[in-house]
């Protein structure tokens, strides 16, 4: 049978739906990723990325986290693309039960899907470190190291750093919607960022699926392995 024609198989007899995603998600909206060869962390800087986006570097240098993050991290012109659109379109037809992503975009919502687990947080919520305060991104004070509360304490974004545990209230909700799904989509991840890829253990529903473009380390756990663009495999899919 046809990949695509499998897929909407598992899609048609399905009603609990959970897609779990990562950055190749993301990149067709013109949002690297980290570890492809163009990605974030083969680029050259003073530090290496994995330092910059760490706790202690944001609390010791904020002024040069914010220059990366200025740089890099934000995407002022990326939008949504088919495979947002998609997952939208069947939460909406009372398929798809949740959006676990790895990704800190905010571009699941920006489509139109309503519960979506962000394990590493998002870029779009940010919060003083000082009175905890809390600003939307667009809110943000102008800054020209990195922007300070009305109490004058730093404002950082609400995302997971390297050295940071995630969130538990989004792992429990997370781990709940895995398990009670009848259908696992995983795609644009390597499935080697750990704690969150080892969240897929926790279903026990009848089919598994990957799309990504290149192998992981999860193809060997699912029904149906897709090597492909996440858009425009899910654009293929009739909802219905």
């Amino acid at each position: 049978m046809d990949q695509i024609k499998k897929l909407q198989k598992y899609i048609d007899e399905s009603s609990h739906i959970v897609f779990f995603g990562g950055a190749g998600v993301s990149t067709e909206s013109g949002i690297p990723d980290f570890r492809s060869v163009d990605g974030l962390y083969n680029m050259k800087y003073e530090y290496p990325p994995e330092t910059i986006l760490s706790h202690s570097f944001l609390y010791s240098k904020p002024k040069e986290f914010y220059r990366f993050y200025n740089d890099k991290l934000i995407y002022p012109d990326a939008r949504p693309n088919a495979a947002h659109y998609k997952l939208a379109e069947l939460e909406k037809a009372g398929k798809l039960l949740a959006v676990v992503t790895q990704n800190i975009d905010g571009l699941h919502q920006a489509a139109g899907s309503r519960t979506v687990f962000e394990l590493h947080g998002t870029l779009e919520d940010n919060y003083c470190i000082g009175c905890y305060k809390r600003y939307k991104r667009a809110d943000l004070p102008q800054f020209e190291d990195f922007p300070r509360c009305s109490c004058g304490k730093m404002i950082r974004p609400d995302v997971v750093m390297y050295g940071e545990g995630l969130d538990d209230d989004v792992v429990d909700g997370a781990v709940d919607a895995i398990a009670r799904a009848d259908l696992l989509i995983i795609a644009g991840t390597s499935m080697s960022v750990y704690p969150a890829a080892g969240l897929v253990q926790y279903f026990r529903g009848k089919h598994m699926v990957i799309i990504n473009k290149s192998s992981t380390a999860a193809d060997s756990m699912c029904d149906l392995v897709i090597n492909g663009s996440v858009g425009r495999v899910l654009s293929a899919i009739e909802v219905r």
